[in-house]
């Protein structure tokens, strides 16, 4: 293998240094830069970096080389995901900023609460909401955990991939547990969150042990060529994907999902849902697709299993909910039995499965944004129920979220058709008649809430306390932009899908 001098090697690395190094740059911000500048001096350094990041990702487009010592890959779908990760993310970032005057004793207050050290609903607590405290180191943790995910998916060894895996995870544990409206519920989600967290990270490290007795390294290369016990290596797949099965939310290491989904800070849950899955199922695709290629007679019954059972769970589950967060929460479940169906179709399903996360990750992404918009005078509402005629009252972002649910649903001229098709297809040459099977089914009975949501929204009229919608300039334009994409991989797919399959020829 050839070495890389440095000046290349940084090159290479560029836009996970430049993400990471500002959210370094942003805790000295915390430090050193007065309150009333910290805001706006956060959001100029996330968006200018993740901005900065993006270019110089497009400009490695057609790289395919190793870096950092061999631990670190940058091919095509490195740079896929990467582009995906940092663009939904900056939206992410324009809608943690979004600000409403929905508290009686604040100008402007945030999602996230004043002050997450004292007890919930005390006299300190209200202190620092009128004294106008914001929480501005949300900005540093994001970039922490947007920095993990783009190095989840281009890790070449085991160690790196874990590495990766808790800079992601630890930033996401804390910002889960901010809150400002249902405290104890936010805690909560934390704590989950958190504590299932750590069991997936132990299932994720007794793999790699177990692999590395299998092939004597934790480097995918040397996994790939491996001919060591069998049993062992067949374990070490298995509890290393345990660890990345729960990061998607498939069944049965779901459960955390709807509760941590409802409980943090809807702006945190729309970035969670949509770049955490990206990362992570990247990072399933680079261990089973590239590091164990050989085991595949072992490893794809399971994900068979899995991918069927998490569709069907996702789906039937969510037709039950009455909250519209916890809707969302079910059918991200199903999705992640979807996308499953790719991966189980190896080399040849890695296309199909990129494109799927890039236009899933938009979607969802928007209707969080929307859900974060929908407010009475007690903050955020999410049930069901509560925003029946909001189709009448604002008819342009009610519309975007019907447009969001359709495209969950695979309608045609939405990229959730153009996804699923692609998958099923890909599953289908590969002998998955029936994960296609159940997939279509999955996505029958997920149509039929989506629809009830579309009936609540516009052919239902208010019954009770009315809602609004908040204004914010932040959300518009992520729920604009959103839903543009989803409609245009819906029309004109073609350039996306060309685009994930010259990345997926590096690995398929």
């Amino acid at each position: 293998m050839t070495v890389e001098t440095p000046s290349i090697e940084y090159s290479l690395l560029s836009p996970m240094i430049i993400v990471l190094a500002a959210a370094v740059i942003g805790v000295l911000v915390e430090a050193f830069v007065s309150a009333e500048r910290r805001r706006t001096t956060h959001l100029v350094l996330s968006i200018g970096s993740l901005a900065a990041a993006l270019v110089a990702v497009v400009a490695l487009a057609g790289t395919s080389t190793v870096a950092a010592a061999g631990s670190v890959v940058v091919d095509g779908p490195t740079l896929f995901l990467q582009g995906v990760l940092l663009t939904v993310s900056a939206a992410s970032i324009a809608l943690m900023a979004h600000r409403t005057v929905d508290h009686p004793e604040a100008e402007a207050a945030d999602a996230f609460t004043p002050l997450a050290s004292v007890v919930p609903g005390s006299l300190a607590e209200a202190r620092a909401v009128t004294a106008k405290v914001t929480r501005t180191e949300i900005y540093p943790l994001t970039l922490f955990a947007v920095g993990g995910m783009m190095v989840l998916p281009a890790s070449n060894d085991l160690l790196t991939m874990f590495v990766a895996l808790e800079v992601l995870s630890l930033p996401l544990y804390l910002l889960c547990g901010l809150a400002r409206r249902r405290r104890l519920l936010s805690q909560e989600a934390s704590l989950k969150y958190f504590l299932l967290g750590a069991f997936s990270s132990a299932f994720f490290l007794f793999g790699t042990a177990l692999l590395y007795g299998y092939a004597g390294s934790v480097r995918f290369d040397d996994l790939a060529v491996a001919d060591g016990d069998r049993v062992l290596g067949v374990l070490g797949v298995g509890l290393v994907a345990v660890g990345l099965l729960f990061k998607v939310g498939a069944v049965p290491f779901h459960s955390w999902i709807p509760d941590v989904y409802q409980g943090a800070p809807t702006p945190v849950t729309a970035f969670m849902a949509s770049a955490t899955k990206v990362a992570a199922f990247g990072a399933l695709v680079r261990i089973l697709v590239v590091g164990v290629p050989d085991l595949q007679d072992a490893w794809r019954p399971m994900l068979w299993a899995v991918a069927i059972v998490t569709m069907l769970v996702g789906a039937v589950i969510a037709v039950t909910q009455t909250d519209v967060i916890r809707m969302l929460a079910y059918s991200s479940i199903a999705h992640a039995g979807f996308i499953l169906t790719g991966v189980y179709a190896g080399g040849p399903g890695v296309s199909a499965t990129l494109f799927y996360l890039a236009a899933y990750a938009f979607s969802t992404l928007g209707a969080f944004a929307v859900v974060s918009l929908v407010r009475d005078q007690g903050g955020e509402v999410s049930e069901l129920r509560r925003w029946a005629g909001l189709g009448r009252q604002s008819p342009a972002v009610a519309g975007a979220f019907a447009l969001f649910l359709l495209a969950f649903a695979g309608i045609p001229l939405t990229s959730g058709f153009t996804s699923k098709f692609a998958v099923f297809q890909a599953a289908l040459a590969d002998g998955g008649t029936a994960l296609v099977i159940v997939g279509v089914v999955s996505s029958a009975i997920a149509a039929s809430f989506y629809i009830r949501v579309v009936v609540v929204l516009f052919f239902t009229d208010a019954d009770g306390d009315s809602v609004t919608m908040s204004r914010s300039p932040g959300a518009a334009l992520t729920i604009g932009v959103c839903a543009i994409v989803t409609v245009a991989l819906g029309v004109f797919p073609q350039p996306l899908l060309d685009l994930a399959e010259r990345a997926a020829a590096a690995i398929a």
